[in-house]
């Protein structure tokens, strides 16, 4: 705590209350009656002029009188005469108020109404002030009591307390690796002694080339850095370190006996944190050290939180792949807010596992969902490797498409070389469960409705008489067999055997010439 006296600290306070704030309205004033000048005299309101120009003369007149006032109450031990200053401050204030309030009253309407904006400002800054010099500057009977500005500055003070002789490092601060490069051995060795005084970890380098080597050795959390150093000087090694990726992160302190603004403004420009001159105050010294180590810090963190933010985003990323092709995810990214498609040509795939309903009552719980995993898991696989689109999973049954949301001429021919593939995984799924398993798949092609409905669950899903027609394949078809219809037998042409059913009666479709698929050979 200071051993300065409240007294000394209240007037402190003031003074500080009176550059900052007081100032600030007393020059918004001044601006404000800059503007309603200029406008007077763009409406040709000539006759308005000499009165703003007399509120601007008080507003100036206020200026240095705050300005006299604040140095005064800043002086330590020096009385204020507030009764004093209190009048001083009142008297152009009240001119402004008044003069304003005139202003107002002869605005009248037309152009010279859109001054009474500006004018009701400047009068309600002017009260105001009025109303804080009776709070900052009491005398006689005090008025009421209520919150003031100045108890926030007086807090402010006190909490700014002098620094002490000495080093330390902040509290709490964790220990940071700083490397000093200087030419100078005497240099290097002052910056050390205190740099861990205040607990931190230092290394040294005599040059820039050792001082590049060290860098690629080790993860420095700050750099002090001379900058006139032969043969590789300290903006080179500056520039270096700012080009890498690796190394651009690094806080870099500027230390030089050039004291000249351009030196500084190159090196900040070039990415340098900070720059000191030498001789350098130790108490500033370790101040903008430890801010440039806080910077490092937060920086850190946000990169590691960064690091996350990216990984999840990955995750989610994936997560929404697998529930959306990816064409569909970008273009609701693009803003699309209704993704629906009419597909001309495609073809629809319908698998069911036979008699799955009572092999699962037999089953516990984990052994069925244990066994679809596993099932679906090579059914995904195809899909991906044939280039079809998975739509979804109903209970035991598989629907895939072929030929969407992107358009391809053989999107019928992947889907029949995927339907045999699965009629060749289940059984043989099967026998590694020691169960009797086979599946029943149907196929038909032609035009269909796809799009995404869900507003929280986002589902891509496909509409129209082609899905309807490869569900009835399906349902149709037998246990070991791909059952097609003449649509898909058609689409295929002759790179596949097909097996004629003959005609069959399809409910709410009448009879349909329909075939078993088969490879060549």
């Amino acid at each position: 705590m200071s051993d300065e006296p409240a007294s000394d600290r209240l007037e402190q306070a003031r003074s500080a209350y009176l550059r900052e704030e007081f100032g600030a309205s007393v020059g918004a004033i001044v601006g404000f009656v800059d503007i309603l000048i200029e406008d007077a005299r763009r409406i040709e309101a000539e006759d308005l002029v000499p009165d703003l120009e007399r509120m601007r003369h008080a507003g100036t007149e206020l200026a240095l009188l705050l300005e006299r006032a604040a140095n005064a109450s800043g002086r330590s031990g020096e009385a204020v005469d507030r009764s004093r200053l209190r009048h001083d401050l009142r008297t152009p204030l009240n001119a402004i108020k008044g003069y304003g309030e005139l202003l107002l009253e002869e605005a009248g309407e037309g152009d010279r109404a859109l001054l009474a904006a500006d004018l009701t400002k400047v009068v309600e800054l002017a009260g105001r002030l009025i109303d804080e010099i009776d709070d900052l500057m009491p005398t006689g009977t005090p008025r009421q009591a209520r919150a003031h500005p100045i108890e926030a500055v007086m807090s402010t003070l006190l909490a700014v307390k002098p620094l002490a002789g000495g080093g330390g490092a902040n509290a709490g601060a964790s220990p940071s690796l700083v490397l000093v490069v200087d030419d100078n051995a005497a240099n290097r060795d002052l910056l050390s002694r205190r740099l861990q005084r205040q607990g931190h970890g230092v290394m040294t380098a005599e040059s820039g080339a050792v001082a590049l080597a060290l860098l690629a050795q080790h993860r420095f959390d700050l750099v002090l850095l001379d900058l006139m150093m032969p043969e590789m000087s300290g903006f080179e090694v500056l520039s270096r370190l700012k080009a890498s990726e690796e190394t651009r992160h690094i806080p870099i302190i500027m230390i030089s006996a050039l004291d000249e603004i351009d030196s500084a403004v190159r090196c900040i420009e070039a990415g340098a944190e900070d720059y000191l001159a030498k001789p350098f105050d130790p108490v500033l010294l370790r101040a903008r050290i430890d801010a440039s180590l806080e910077k490092k810090r937060l920086r850190d963190r946000e990169q590691a939180i960064l690091a996350e933010l990216r990984a999840e985003k990955e995750r989610s990323e994936a997560l929404l792949l697998n529930i959306l092709p990816r064409s569909i995810v970008d273009r609701m990214r693009r803003g699309e807010t209704v993704i629906a498609d009419r597909i001309e040509e495609a073809t629809i795939l319908f698998s069911d596992l036979v008699d799955f309903t009572s092999l699962a009552a037999r089953l516990t719980p984990e052994k069925t969902v244990n066994l679809l995993d596993t099932i679906f898991g090579r059914f995904d696989e195809l899909a991906e490797r044939h280039g079809l689109e998975k739509i979804k999973t109903l209970g035991d049954g598989y629907m895939v498409a072929g030929g969407l949301p992107e358009a391809r001429r053989d999107h019928a021919e992947a889907v029949a070389e995927m339907a045999l593939a699965m009629l060749d995984i289940v059984p043989a799924v099967g026998r590694d469960e020691g169960l009797s398993l086979e599946l029943r798949v149907g196929v038909h092609s032609g035009a269909l409705v796809a799009g995404v409905i869900g507003t929280r669950k986002f589902v891509y899903d496909v509409w129209g008489d082609t899905v309807n027609t490869a569900k009835r394949m399906e349902s149709y078809g037998i246990a070991g067999r791909v059952h097609v219809s003449a649509a898909t037998r058609t689409a295929l042409g002759g790179r596949f055997r097909f097996e004629p059913r003959g005609a069959i009666e399809v409910k709410g479709k009448g009879l349909m010439e329909t075939y078993f698929l088969d490879r060549l050979g």
